[in-house]
Formats: structure tokens, sequence, C-alpha cells
């Protein structure tokens, strides 16, 4: 007995020495058709993935060559996730299946378990050669995809942990053994939302060379047309009214959240960049390592092309977070607050009593048209149970539609994502099925639901000043005021109406504002405190979860965007750090801020636009599945 346990051990390591392995991440396949690569959640596990996002509707194949070195029986696994098994146990809608060579596996992928894991998808004999894989949606309902894997070898050990995974892909190719060099610059910006787009144009058009990193394939973050959340806020401001007019070369013209692609005018986004000479925009890269030398600076930081996985490091004296999460800060080091402080912290009366991990949450926006004819929609029920009461009886959803504020927006971002979009299935769901009076609903079909979501707070990167309510409230003074921020404190809390059916799990938001005088921001809140070569701007900066509500609209942090690049250039002339610009070349800064960068454009962007407030019928058609 115990040769032949030894016995068949050793056919088994040899099995495995032998086998012939291939293993093919999801988001490099040739053709996506109308899957979407979906790059939020990298820093959770590791890899973007494909999503098949089709609004209840399948979405065409997506497919690439895979090729075959040794002919033999291959066996075929998928990492994926059956997403609404965090709220029910039910089998679940993100059915699709795989298939090479047109031939289709046996197995259903992602319907069945509760996290992300590798799971059979059958076995087929397979010659020598080039070979066609294709991945088949079944249900149109955000089926997901992280990579597969083919082997010769029966029952494989996969990895799933992000370090184990991360050495599975290097040793297979998928990812390279170490970075390429992608330059020097002056000045490297991560993250292309209207924060990273200023500052980098107002670093360059001061002669700074800038590499402008975007870890999608659209620029303007929020107010991109994956997003399409509006301009909220207001420019042109004093003490320094010419902060903003750099907004107005590529601003939209129209208003207003969940509207139809076109009004976020992405084209003129890339237009703007495009024509400026200084700046390298490195569009689908997403940062995932950063060097920290001994003295607090960063010297290089490594990004990652989302869909081959090819990784460049980028060097540069000096670096600016825009990536409204931290990233870039975070993984440097860099001090952080993520929550509420609590009300005696900083004497905010704003504040709650006691501080806790609260933050405003996030939002999947999403619309349906009108057509000619009944538009069926499926039965979709998973743990969310709607009734004519609870139900939302409307047509469309906007920023309101909020949610995980009760959750970590980094660590359950996912979770938070996928809430929105069961939520906007679910009431759909039952609008068209089920609710008594339900006709205005009947030839309605949904025109469009985001899977990017739109987030408003996560981590603030700490600077030498923490702007707070009492700085806003008295009108504080500070010499090194810059860009002026004019929104109340808008600080979003659970609905009560939606916490009545919904406790705990809420996903509509309710605001109660406190009106401010337009306030002077300090430029110390633009530059960590510890991280010594670091700016940053956007919802990221140096404030409190209350001050937060007044800073973090659109075209205030367009603003901040500029100034940075103003000090930017200010630390390349005198070759200091952020810090000194403060201590030592305030009025350069000042005289900078006093003529701006922006070229003079005339459009009637100068209006006091808020959050929301923009509630009516979308016309159009239903647009296609690779939106």
């Amino acid at each position: 007995m115990k040769r032949f346990f030894l016995w068949t051990s050793f056919l088994f390591v040899l099995s495995s020495l032998y086998a012939s392995s291939i293993l093919i991440e999801a988001e490099s396949f040739q053709e996506t058709g109308g899957w979407q690569v979906d790059q939020q959640f990298m820093d959770l596990m590791g890899s973007p993935y494909l999503i098949a996002h089709g609004m209840g509707i399948p979405v065409a194949n997506a497919s690439t060559v895979v090729k075959i070195r040794r002919k033999g029986r291959y066996h075929v696994f998928a990492r994926t996730f059956n997403w609404t098994s965090v709220w029910s146990s039910k089998e679940g809608p993100g059915a699709f299946l795989i298939s090479l060579n047109g031939e289709e596996l046996s197995n259903t992928l992602g319907t069945k378990g509760s996290s992300w894991e590798w799971q059979y998808a059958g076995s087929i004999d397979l010659g020598k050669g080039d070979a066609k894989l294709v991945l088949k949606d079944l249900s149109g309902f955000d089926g997901r995809c992280d990579a597969i894997y083919m082997t010769t070898q029966q029952s494989p050990n996969l990895p799933n942990s992000v370090e184990e995974l991360d050495k599975f892909r290097r040793t297979h190719g998928a990812l390279p053994s170490s970075p390429a060099d992608g330059g020097h610059y002056d000045l490297v910006v991560v993250g292309a939302g209207i924060g990273g787009m200023c500052a980098a144009i107002s670093a360059a058009r001061l002669g700074l060379s800038v590499a402008l990193v975007h870890d999608r394939p659209i620029l303007g973050g929020n107010n991109s047309s994956e997003v399409r959340v509006h301009l909220g806020g207001k420019i042109e401001m004093e003490p320094y009214p010419a902060l903003g007019r750099l907004l107005r070369e590529f601003g939209h013209s129209k208003i207003g959240n969940a509207q139809p692609a076109e009004n976020y005018e992405d084209e003129k986004k890339d237009s703007v960049i495009a024509a400026e000479p200084n700046i390298k925009l490195l569009r689908n890269y997403r940062a995932v390592k950063s060097q920290v030398n001994a003295d607090g600076t960063i010297a290089s930081v490594v990004i990652r092309q989302i869909r081959t996985g090819e990784e460049l490091r980028l060097s540069a004296p000096l670096f600016c977070d825009c990536t409204g999460d931290g990233n870039l800060g975070f993984m440097s080091g860099a001090d952080w607050r993520m929550g509420r402080e609590g009300r005696n912290e900083f004497g905010e009366t704003l504040a709650p009593t006691r501080a806790d991990s609260m933050t405003m949450g996030s939002s999947v926006q999403w619309y349906s048209i009108e057509t000619d004819s009944k538009q069926n929609f499926p039965e979709f029920e998973y743990g969310l149970r709607f009734t004519d009461e609870s139900c939302q009886k409307v047509t469309m959803g906007e920023w309101t539609w909020e949610t995980g504020m009760n959750y970590n927006q980094i660590t359950d971002f996912e979770r938070i994502r996928d809430y929105g979009m069961l939520v906007i299935y679910s009431n759909w769901s039952y609008l068209k099925n089920h609710l008594a009076d339900n006709e205005k609903y009947q030839n309605r079909q949904l025109g469009w639901v985001a899977y990017v979501a739109g987030k408003r707070e996560s981590r603030r990167l700490m600077g030498d000043y923490i702007l707070k309510q009492d700085d806003v409230d008295s009108h504080v003074f500070h010499e090194d005021a810059s860009f002026t921020t004019n929104w109340h404190f808008d600080l979003h809390f659970p609905d009560p109406e939606n916490t009545q059916y919904f406790p705990g799990n809420e996903f509509k938001a309710a605001t109660k504002t406190n009106l401010i005088y337009p306030y002077a921001v300090p430029y110390r809140c633009l530059y960590s405190r510890n991280v010594n070569n670091l700016f940053m701007a956007g919802r990221c900066i140096s404030v409190t979860h209350v001050t937060l509500g007044s800073t973090r609209l659109m075209r205030t942090i367009a603003m901040m965007g500029e100034v940075v690049g103003m000090a930017a250039s200010i630390c390349k002339a005198h070759q200091v750090q952020p810090r000194q610009v403060y201590q030592n070349y305030l009025p350069e800064l000042k005289e900078l801020m006093k003529k701006g960068v922006g070229h003079s454009v005339n459009l009637p962007d100068n209006q006091h636009f808020n959050e929301g407030g923009y509630l009516k019928e979308i016309p159009g058609k239903r647009e296609p599945n690779n939106q």
C-alpha cells in the first residue's frame, strides 16, 4: 500500500512537471465584444477583469486566440465571482460559458460560489496551433471573468490570494518580471479626473515635462461619460479670479447628471490634453507601486497597463496624487484619514459627537428611455424585496442613488458598486413585472446604467494644514489663501425614508446643507506633510470630513489642480519641494495665481451649479452594450 501511494505521488509530481498550461488574463482578450474592462478593484484583487454589463440583455462575445504548444486534453478553469451571493443564496444572474474552437465547454460559470474563485469550465481535446477562445455571456447581468487557466493537469493547485496570484501571473508571463523604464519627468500626475487634468495642463504650460497617468480609457473621472456627474461649484472668484479659466477650455456646456454620453463632451478633454506638447498621457495605466527614498520623498512609481499587464517605472522629483482615493499617497506612506472626525477634535458643530468610519457614499446612476412598444425585463430578485410602498417609482436615478456610507469605500468598494447595480435591476424588475399601476413603465427600457461608480469620499491625505469648519465659518485669514470654495457644507447621510424600508442597506441619500460665504483654502492643504515631494488635488486633499462637503465639487477641484501645477513650476525653478513654496516663495505663487494659465474662452460656464436638481426624462435611444 505504501509503495502504491509513493508511486501515485511520483506520477502526480511527474505529470505536474510535464503538464502544458496557459494563463490568459481576460482583460487581454483581443476582441472584448460587449464585455467591459473593469479596473476599479485592482488594488483588492491584483488585476482588472471583464464584466458583461448589458443591463439584462446578453452582450456580444469576447474572443482571443490562444497558441497551443502541445496537443492534449486541456482542463479549463475560470476565475469568477457570483456577485449576488452577498445578498442571496440563489444561483446568481451573471452566467457565462467558455468555448474553444466553436465547442462550448460543459459548465456554466459565474452563478455559484460566494467569493472570487476558480471554477471548472470543462475539458477539451486540442491540437497544436492556434485555438479560438470565446466568452459567451448568457444574461447581460454583469457576469465577470478575471482569468482563464488551461492545463493538461487534471487538478492543478490554483492560487486565490493577491500575493499568490501576482507570483502566478509573473510565472506564467501575464505580468513582467520587472517594469521597463518609462522615463523621467519634472512632474508625475496620477489620475486624470478634472483635478489631475488641470494640474498637468497648468504645469505643462509653465514649462514642466509631465506624465499624466489615468487608469481608464476616458478622461475626466466623475465628469466622464462613464460616470456622468456634471461640473458642480463655481470658478473665477476672488481673491484669484483667473483660477478656473482653464476649465472653460474643456468643461462641458450642458448641465445635469445621468444624461446621454455626448453631454459630457469627452472629446474636448482629449483634445486639450493632446494639444499640450509637454504632457505625456499614459491612458489605461494604473499606479500599482511606489519607491520611497530614505528622506521621505517618492523616487518613482510603477504603473501597469490595465489590458496588457505591461509595467513602466516613472521617475520624477515631484508627484501629484489625483486618484481620489489617495492611492499614491497611501502606497508611499503618507499620513491619511478616513471617516468622520469627532466633534471635539476640531470643534466642528457639524461633526458627530464621536468619531466614526462613516463616509459619503458612491452613486451608480442610471436612466430609462421611452419606446414605441412594450419592453420586457427579466425577473430579478436576489435578496432585496420591493413592495408597492418601498419601490422607487421613477424613471431615472442620479446623485441621490447613493450606497456604501456604512461600508469601507476602499476595501468594500466592489460590494458597494454591486449593491448599486442590484438595487437598480431589482427596482426596475418590480416596476415592470409587479407594480399594481405600472402602465407608465411598460414601454420603457433601461437606457444606461453606470458600472463605474461615482465616489465622493474615501482617504484624505494630511497636509501641513487641515481645513476645518471654523476656518470657513469664521472666514479665518491665511496668508497662503489659494483656490476658493463656494459650495455649502453638503454632507450626505442615508435617507430616513429609505432607512424605514431597508435599514442598514440604504441606497438613497439625503443632505442638509449649511450655507457658507466663499472661502479661499490654504495652499498648505495641497501637499503631504510627511511625503515631502507629494502634491494632491481632488477629494483627497487635507480637510476634515465636514469641510470636504464644501471642497469636493469638481469646479473647485479644477482650481486645486491649477494651483498645484503653478507650485510645481516654482519647485522646479528653485529646486525645492512643495513646503518650501509656502515658506520661501509664496509671493511667486500669488503672482501666478493672479495671472492664471487658462486661455480666454467665451462659454456660459460660470454658474453656481449644484450636485443635483436636474431631474427630467431622457430622450433618445438605448445605448449599445459597449458604452
